[in-house]
């Protein structure tokens, strides 16, 4: 799976993340956008939701199964989390060690 078509299932997982959000909360289909910490647009809960539901869609799609958060991604100085763009590289390095 390449990255740009990870880059496209995690858009499609946010647009429908959106849908359940109000228009003032909805997250900008951007690379930069920063999901979690520091000005992050989601809670606890909503990262949650947002990883289970990549992770459900990657198996749907490319029928994989990744864990993305577990001791490892959690341990990183920085985390894979922070913005799309860190978490679209993350899920990247995971899929590539499957694949060796």
């Amino acid at each position: 799976m390449t990255r740009e078509e990870i880059k496209q299932a995690v858009f499609n997982v946010l647009d429908e993340i959106n849908q359940e959000l109000p228009q003032e909360k909805q997250l900008e289909k951007s690379e930069t956008t920063v999901l979690f910490g520091k000005f992050g647009q989601l809670d606890s809960l909503g990262l949650v939701n947002l990883i289970v539901a990549i992770e459900e869609k990657l198996q749907e799609e490319c029928n994989v199964s990744i864990t993305l958060a577990d001791e490892r991604a959690m341990s990183q100085r920085n985390s894979p989390f922070r913005t799309v763009a860190s978490l679209i590289d993350y899920i990247a390095m995971l899929l590539n060690e499957e694949i060796d």
